[in-house]
């Protein structure tokens, strides 16, 4: 091997960092979350109560919750497409789950958040591709575009199943990426 020469080994994450990035989503991007819409949410006092709602829910939430959810990914190097891929769906799985856990104990029917539930892996691993890919800001738009569809729906039309059509969009997309997804690795360069 030449002197400017190295080689790195494929990286498969373990049950161990699978879990690690599960507990990420749910100890570092829920706070960072919770932090930073609260300064966001400041900005709307003067607003009456429903337009601040449905500005906080519908526009600042996608936007913060998105960006939470990708943030522990950003750290990561040596991986490949697939393992990222995977690395975010367990940082959402991590971020809705305790999304689910809280709206549960304050008293939201359980049945209401499992969409949610779902919802959060799938718009992560849509970020994720696009870091995956070296362009992350049109995944992460469409993520929070797609987040922005559910919460508007649901705070304007609440009870109306039009948000099982966003998650199945979200599902299908996250599905479609994995299949473009492959094992090779992120800083990947084509030989011309």
């Amino acid at each position: 091997m030449a002197k400017d020469e190295y080689t790195i080994h494929l990286h498969r994450p373990s049950i161990n960092e699978l879990m690690f990035f599960l507990l990420s989503g749910a100890i570092l991007s829920v706070p960072l979350t919770i932090f930073i819409s609260q300064y966001a949410t400041a900005l709307l006092g003067g607003f009456s109560i429903f337009s601040a709602t449905l500005i906080s829910v519908a526009i600042f939430a996608p936007i913060i919750e998105e960006f939470s959810k990708i943030f522990p990914l950003f750290y990561r190097h040596g991986e490949t497409q697939r393992s990222i891929f995977h690395l975010a769906l367990m940082v959402g799985l991590g971020f809705g789950i305790v999304e689910f856990l809280t709206y549960v104990a304050i008293g939201v029917n359980p049945l209401v958040r499992i969409p949610g539930l779902l919802f959060h892996p799938a718009s992560t691993a849509i970020t994720a591709y696009g870091v995956a890919i070296k362009n992350p800001l049109p995944f992460y738009l469409a993520a929070v575009l797609l987040h922005f569809f559910n919460n508007a729906i649901a705070i304007l039309m609440p009870g109306v199943p039009i948000t099982f059509f966003v998650l199945a969009i979200a599902l299908y997309s996250a599905w479609k990426l994995h299949e473009k997804t492959e094992e090779k690795f992120i800083d990947h360069i084509e030989q011309s």
